[in-house]
């Protein structure tokens, strides 16, 4: 997003965990390109908190006042990482002010916030990008080359199970995701990184979706009913916590005591909510059945509380088949009082007991064979530094478009936002019935 030498002022939105990725990156190896101008969160303790970590004076503003911090700051590029059901309050405020926005994914919460956001990139030709890091996973990126390259024709269906593990599946059910009004539920707000590589790796988009899901593990009812249930609200100060493998502790991890326990003065918000409490309204469990526009067909499953942690992905084509293992983590320890960090910040490394990456080329009439691939280091087999390094970094030519736009971050959401409607009708949805990008 940079153009020739100029350095362009930033301000970032959102000052939770996930922002750090994006402060270090825009006060280290970035500086020479990005000035980082302005933080504005609900929160003035957390942006604090972060001048803190990178020794640094950002000036600071409440969330009321980001119109105010866009002008004072001359601001012209706003990253945004707020709670997801704010995202287009704040990019298309940022749009119409002049300055082209960076979005964490999702890009918004339903369709009405989408074209909100599509309305306003249109009028005012400013540019919206969609961190989505996945994309620049080099595994990912070797799927997209293959299928490409034709290595198994035209591609006819492709089964993509993805499985969340305890400690990181429970994790959306403890803080605001747990609400589908803040965060879409997991169709949405995880399920969007996984639409969104399809629609890349097809060069297509949904046109039909059908699925089924619920509230199967989690949540107060599922609780009793297994015994799984603990008497409280949250786990700070609660002794039946103690020792419930399903809480996090925020006070054993100094990170999550300095963002979230000792902010809570501030705006009440409670980062460490019980699993099994009431007040649940996103789906653990959901299955999708999508037809595209190329013809193929997409069979979907999210499972937020395996054992292990991972994803399966094949694609069927008329030439043969490619087949995707990610393991992630091959099985999951109990939460310990010690390890507090472990169920909640996950992505910035691979899991204590992190597994393998197979892909597997199977063309007609030939043995398969390995395709190897070279993964890199940080958050998300490297995709992290490779997208920070595509938004801010000098331009480079990149043949596989692994850039996401606006466009993108909206047909990413159809099939999610299509699947939530069709969890309450039962009934098969069409795309262009929930959005029309």
């Amino acid at each position: 997003m940079t153009s020739g030498t100029a350095r362009r002022r930033c301000a970032l939105v959102g000052l939770g965990a996930r922002a750090q990725l994006f402060t270090e990156a825009l006060t280290g190896p970035y500086a020479d390109r990005v000035e980082l101008v302005g933080f504005c969160d609900v929160n003035a303790h957390r942006m604090a908190v972060h001048n803190d970590w990178l020794g640094t004076s950002v000036p600071a503003y409440p969330a009321e006042e980001f119109g105010l911090m866009l002008r004072r700051e001359r601001v012209d590029l706003v990253v945004v990482c707020s709670v997801d059901r704010t995202h287009d309050t704040y990019i298309v405020q940022a749009l119409e002010a002049g300055c082209d926005v960076v979005t964490e994914k999702p890009m918004t919460t339903d369709a009405d916030r989408a074209r909100r956001i599509l309305d306003a990139r249109r009028r005012t030709g400013r540019e919206v990008r969609v961190a989505f890091n996945y994309r620049y996973n080099p595994v990912h990126s070797a799927v997209r080359e293959c299928l490409a390259a034709g290595e198994i024709g035209e591609v006819g269906s492709v089964h993509f199970e993805w499985l969340l593990d305890l400690r990181h599946g429970a994790d959306y059910f403890r803080r605001w995701h747990r609400e589908k009004a803040n965060s879409g539920g997991l169709m949405v707000h995880k399920a969007t990184h996984h639409f969104d590589l399809v629609n890349w790796w097809l060069g297509s988009e949904p046109e039909t979706v059908y699925a089924r899901g619920g509230l199967f593990f989690y949540g107060d009812e599922a609780g009793r009913r297994r015994g799984l249930a603990r008497p409280y609200a949250r786990a700070h100060g609660s002794p039946a916590a103690d020792d419930d493998p399903f809480a996090v502790h925020l006070a054993d991890s100094p990170v999550l005591t300095s963002l979230y326990l000792d902010a809570e003065h501030e705006d009440g918000y409670h980062r460490d909510q019980n699993v099994f409490a009431p007040g649940v309204t996103i789906e653990d469990d959901m299955a999708v059945l999508v037809d595209y526009a190329c013809g193929a067909t997409l069979t979907y499953h999210l499972t937020a509380y395996a054992p292990w942690e991972g994803y399966r992905i094949a694609f069927n084509g008329s030439a043969g088949r490619l087949e995707l293992l990610v393991e992630e983590s091959t099985w999951t320890r109990p939460q310990a009082r010690s390890n507090g960090t472990s169920a909640v910040l996950h992505g910035a490394a691979a899991h204590d007991t992190a597994g393998r990456t197979e892909l597997l080329l199977r063309r007609s009439w030939e043995p398969p064979r390995e395709l190897k691939v070279a993964t890199g280091e940080g958050g998300h087999g490297g995709g992290d530094a490779r997208m920070l390094a595509d938004l801010f970094g000098d331009p480079v030519p990149d043949p596989l478009h692994r850039a996401a736009d606006a466009t993108d971050g909206a047909r990413s959401l159809v099939t999610g936002l299509a699947a939530n409607r069709s969890f309450r009708t039962g009934l098969p949805v069409r795309a262009r019935d929930v959005l029309v990008v």
